[in-house]
């Protein structure tokens, strides 16, 4: 995947920034922040969010994860184990949430509970007075039907890069916080986590942004990977 501009963590707040000011122009704008599971695009796109409102410009954030399709449906599927690759996903409605953001002045949208690992419909709400609907989510930028038509949708687009040694400490971490046992948490990292990044990452569309995430969460007890994204030597080892 290539990019028209990459920035380092130390430069990231003051260009990003730039570049989302820039955009103003009256109209609400739509930002993408994508990334592989556990790449920090949440944490980016609450701190993109909450700088833009310290600056007085009203800005709210929008998971993809409100449209995980149901565990009920999953099963019937036979994709529960596979519950965050790109078919256990709602992709139509998800597309048509970031069509209505585009054009409506109020937007009604679902939201994704973690601990309950359910969707809760009408839990979010975009409100005419927004001006940046900063959207977050593994398959912004994905390279396959339906969802490659996001692309075209989003005003300003940021990849977040993360070694794939990272993303599996992280989503281990993740796993165990969650209660999973250690074993547990590395079987769900290993066999869905990283399977999912790395269908990402092979299918990624061009952004305008790419930022870098290569700051590890240590995982006591764990053998790391010698692999990253890119092949290069690792940073070191979740989901966002």
């Amino acid at each position: 995947m290539s990019s028209r501009s990459s920035v380092s963590p130390m430069e990231l707040k003051p260009e990003l920034l730039g570049q989302l000011r820039r955009l103003r122009d009256g109209k609400r704008k739509l930002i993408a922040v994508a990334g592989p599971p556990a790449s920090g695009k949440s944490t980016l796109a609450k701190a993109l969010r909450d700088s833009l409102r310290q600056e007085g410009v009203q800005a709210e954030t929008v998971p993809m994860d409100g449209f995980h399709l149901g565990n009920r449906l999953l099963d019937a599927r036979g994709l529960r184990a596979r519950k965050g690759a790109p078919e256990t996903f709602d992709v139509r409605g998800f597309v048509t949430l970031i069509e209505r953001l585009r054009r409506e002045d109020e937007v009604i949208y679902p939201i994704f509970d973690r601990e309950r690992d359910l969707a809760i419909a009408g839990a979010g709400v975009v409100t005419q007075s927004c001006e940046f609907a900063i959207v977050e989510g593994n398959y912004l930028l994905f390279d396959e039907p339906v969802w490659s038509g996001l692309a075209a949708l989003w005003d300003f687009s940021i990849w977040v890069e993360t070694p794939l040694n990272i993303v599996r400490n992280r989503c281990i971490a993740r796993w165990r916080a969650h209660g999973h046992s250690p074993a547990d948490a590395r079987t769900r990292a290993e066999t869905n986590d990283l399977a999912n990044a790395r269908r990402i990452v092979e299918a990624t569309l061009r952004a305008d942004m790419t930022v870098a995430d290569h700051k590890d969460l240590p995982v006591t007890h764990e053998k790391r990977s010698d692999t990253s994204f890119d092949g290069q030597q690792p940073g070191a080892a979740p989901q966002v």
